[in-house]
């Protein structure tokens, strides 16, 4: 690779939607490239068309016969119910919609072509469409058709790493790749969540004492987990793992599902948050992929993640978007009682007010038993 992080995307987020009032029925994707763009922040020379993963590919991780039934799915646009209930297709928040194959598989196309070239040289790569924790290898979960994390990772051990860390700092619980690399000592997972929503169970996984096969931390963080409280983790639990690993390669997934204008948790964090998370990590290893995730406000996910552009690349965010960049932002529509009335803030700005807020004793208490032998 030429000098500079790389962008890799694809038009078909653009036109392919969940459908109906799913949470993903929404411009996500698409709306971080168009204001990119529209921030002179991604010229063509750093912009990477992404492949579609072939089923020879996906099956590196998943079952061939699963593989099979997402494509049955997509040429049918249904399946018998044996099949949906054996591979959670068409239930669960798991629809069988037109791309429901091709858009799963690009994304994956993203982020194997991710992995063998950072396996192959340093650098630094991003894929917005990418992050699909909690895809498992012989069904669909939590709207995860394929895990591009799991084969991205994968690709980087095949390629002649052998030693790479997950960061997930999505609202939900990386799951998907925690159980994927459980037994793989080459790979350290750290997942820092909502405590108590899904995909977390009863019998603990996902919680503080959750170390899978010992190369992992959980940190299940309280309601209401703000600025201060995240910043507090980076530097007294996040950085010191990382150090301690020593890793070749780091793979950050970033929901944007954290923030607090999302629907979809009880986290209070700006966007700004997140982007320290992405600076802190950007110079510790010679490789790193950063992914998207979750995050179902479209505004604030779009914002977010051209954010987390301009901070791989050291770019200024504006005080106030310029018109063309405003623009992208006033055309976004939400059929979400928020979306009725969006604050002023949402088309002018890129940058959330800071939500700094008491640091929490539940939450130095993360820290201090992450770091536990």
């Amino acid at each position: 690779m030429t000098s500079g992080p790389r962008f890799i995307g694809s038009e078909i987020y653009r036109r392919s939607t969940y459908g109906g009032r799913h949470p993903l029925a929404i411009p996500r994707v698409s709306t971080c490239i168009d204001l990119c763009r529209a921030l002179g922040w991604l010229p063509d020379a750093f912009y990477i068309d992404s492949p579609r993963a072939t089923p020879e590919q996906l099956a590196r991780f998943h079952d061939p016969a699963y593989i099979a039934a997402v494509q049955r799915a997509e040429a049918t646009q249904g399946l018998p119910a044996a099949e949906q209930e054996r591979f959670n297709l068409g239930r669960n928040g798991n629809p069988i919609y037109p791309e429901v194959f091709r858009r799963p598989a690009t994304a994956c196309g993203a982020s194997i072509l991710a992995g063998r070239s950072l396996a192959a040289a340093p650098g630094v790569i991003y894929s917005p469409a990418g992050g699909t924790h909690h895809g498992r290898p012989d069904h669909a979960s939590g709207f995860c058709y394929f895990n591009d994390p799991v084969l991205a990772i994968l690709a980087m051990l095949d390629g002649g790493l052998s030693r790479v860390f997950y960061l997930d700092v999505d609202a939900h619980h990386g799951d998907g790749v925690q159980d994927a690399f459980h037994d793989d000592p080459r790979v350290f997972t750290l997942s820092i969540h909502e405590d108590a929503r899904w995909p977390m169970r009863k019998e603990g996984a996902g919680g503080i004492d959750d170390r899978a096969g010992g190369a992992a931390r959980n940190l299940p963080v309280p309601e209401g987990f703000n600025d201060s409280e995240m910043d507090f983790l980076m530097g007294e639990a996040v950085l010191p793992l990382i150090e301690a690993f020593a890793p070749e390669a780091i793979v950050l997934q970033c929901g944007a599902d954290a923030l607090a204008e999302d629907p979809l948790s009880k986290l209070a964090l700006s966007n700004a948050a997140l982007w320290r998370v992405v600076a802190g990590v950007t110079d510790l290893v010679p490789r790193l992929l950063v992914l998207g995730g979750g995050g179902y406000n479209p505004w604030s996910v779009g914002r977010a993640w051209a954010g987390v552009w301009a901070t791989l690349n050291g770019f200024e965010i504006p005080q106030r978007l310029p018109a063309q960049a405003e623009a992208v932002l006033r055309a976004l529509e939400w059929r979400h009682s928020r979306g009725r009335n969006p604050p002023e803030a949402w088309f002018t700005t890129l940058a959330d007010a800071p939500r700094p807020g008491p640091l929490r004793d539940a939450v130095r208490d993360l820290a201090a038993r992450a770091l536990r032998p």
